[in-house]
């Protein structure tokens, strides 16, 4: 071919009438080669078994698992393990593979070559669940002879069954443990929280939130008794001043109906006294201005200074004065002193109850005035508490669902790989594949014929057709050379043209 112009249906069909062995021999030698290679190849045989995940028997609302990682990534983790030198080595001696390699080549390259053997493909499920979520997976390992193939597929399977056993237990029993320790500070925490709790309500007693309304309604009470304490004693005081007062006339109208003119000292004295106690409760009630308390003091002035005479009258006349003294007292008197023991009596006991009433009333004060620090405090120290105990609460459940969880994985409930198709026995190899390989040579003894066929129309210079004269010669086409027979009989041929054409100078030609 001259060069390069478009070409039509009818040209490639020529092509392949005037190349037609080029292309065919290549076709048919092809996979005869190919298959002929197949049978110089060593078979290998692949043996393949089905794991499905079969998941807990536990309702998950009964008891949550601990293990919820993917399927996927745990897999990945799980064939880490399993196809490592450890694990791997020990199948390669035991069965005896790659017996031709053993001591020639390092065992780091028969174990690669026995992991580039194994596969571990997901399963693919047309119903569709969990994002993530793998049904199960296919195991498949390759070797030269079949039965060790199905020999080898089948311990790795029971491997990774019993590392998916392992792991899940492992993880569960992790988890329980690491929640105990978490348990054990959590409590102690919770100790610490309750002792400063309970120091606090110990040493707040009384003033804690709860009892700010109740210290408010004994304090109340409290006022109500302290004014009725206080009532109590003033009247006490002023009955006993009275009585006073009665007791010191009483004695003087006795004294005196017996023919002595000086009371005895005693009695003055208790007259005195009672006039200078009903003096204080007055000035206690009224002014020192006031009319009562002005008399009083002046009854009391001339009291005294009788007093001062009488005692001094009395140091020379005592014999007779204690003579005069002597004899029984008459019962008025008696009973007004009997009267006057039980109001000093009632006194004692008013001014003792209202000072332990002044002192419950100041503590209760210094509570309710406290009140409001000890709230911010207390609420403080609650939180911290309320705190600390929810987080054990929390911990506490998470460690009982935990155990449940390690139980379950203990008894081999939860989710778990089920080997559903047992690993098989090939009966064909997987390689090489003799009709693949055929196929192969098909098509390579194709593509090597046609390119020997597009090759060879390359490097022709003929020109065969009138499309090709004018294309290369760029002129018209008067008229076509006639093909001359040789040894086939045919004799000379001729083509018209189908109407005359003029060439450049106006000729006319015909063949």
């Amino acid at each position: 071919m001259l060069g390069h112009r478009e070409l039509g249906f009818d040209d490639y069909l020529a092509i392949l009438r005037r190349r037609k062995w080029v292309i065919i021999i290549p076709a048919i030698l092809g996979p005869v080669l190919a298959y002929g290679i197949a049978l110089k190849l060593p078979s290998r045989f692949t043996s393949q078994t089905l794991v499905l995940v079969e998941q807990q028997k536990v309702p998950a609302a009964v008891v949550k698992p601990i293990v919820t990682d993917e399927l996927g990534a745990r897999l990945s983790t799980m064939e880490e393990l399993i196809l490592s030198r450890t694990r791997l080595q020990p199948l390669i001696e035991k069965h005896g593979l790659y017996r031709g390699d053993v001591g020639k080549v390092p065992m780091e390259e028969l174990v690669d070559r026995m992991r580039d053997a194994i596969g571990v493909n997901p399963v693919i499920s047309a119903v569709s669940g969990r994002e993530g979520e793998l049904p199960g997976f296919y195991l498949r390992f390759t070797a030269d002879d079949p039965r060790v193939a199905q020999q080898v597929c089948t311990e790795i399977t029971s491997m990774f069954v019993e590392e998916n056993l392992r792991v899940r237990e492992q993880s569960a029993q992790g988890t329980t443990s690491f929640l105990d320790a978490q348990l054990a500070d959590g409590k102690r925490k919770l100790d610490e929280q309750d002792a400063r709790l309970a120091e606090f309500k110990r040493r707040n007693l009384g003033a804690l939130p709860e009892a700010a309304q109740v210290n408010l309604n004994l304090l109340t009470t409290l006022n109500t008794q302290l004014e009725a304490a206080t009532q109590g004693l003033n009247r006490a005081q002023q009955d006993k001043a009275y009585t006073e007062s009665l007791l010191a006339q009483q004695v003087a109208a006795w004294q005196t109906t017996r023919g002595g003119t000086a009371p005895r000292p005693e009695v003055d004295q208790q007259r005195l006294e009672a006039m200078e106690n009903e003096l204080r409760d007055l000035e206690a009630r009224y002014t020192s201005d006031h009319p009562d308390v002005l008399k009083l003091k002046s009854s009391l002035e001339q009291f005294r200074r009788k007093i001062s005479e009488t005692a001094a009258v009395g140091k020379d006349k005592p014999a007779e004065n204690a003579q005069e003294a002597a004899g029984p007292e008459p019962p008025q008197i008696l009973q007004l002193r009997s009267q006057l023991h039980a109001y000093e009596e009632a006194i004692r006991q008013y001014t003792r109850e209202q000072d332990r009433l002044k002192e419950q009333v100041r503590l209760y004060q210094s509570r309710i005035q406290l009140s409001p620090v000890v709230e911010q405090d207390f609420k403080l120290i609650t939180r911290e508490y309320q705190t600390a105990l929810d987080f054990y609460n929390e911990l506490l459940r998470k460690r009982n669902q935990s155990e449940m969880a390690t139980d379950m994985e203990r008894r081999q409930q939860g989710q778990q790989f089920r080997v559903m198709d047992p690993a098989n026995l090939p009966e064909e190899p997987s390689f090489p594949n003799r009709p693949l390989f055929a196929g192969g040579g098909l098509g390579m003894g194709l593509g090597l014929g046609l390119g020997i066929a597009l090759l060879l129309e390359f490097r022709d210079k003929s020109i065969r057709t009138e499309s090709d004269v004018e294309f290369y010669l760029k002129v018209p086409t008067l008229a076509l050379v006639p093909t001359v027979g040789g040894g086939n009989g045919r004799g000379i041929r001729f083509w018209k043209r189908s109407s005359r054409q003029k060439d450049q100078h106006g000729l006319s030609l015909e063949a």
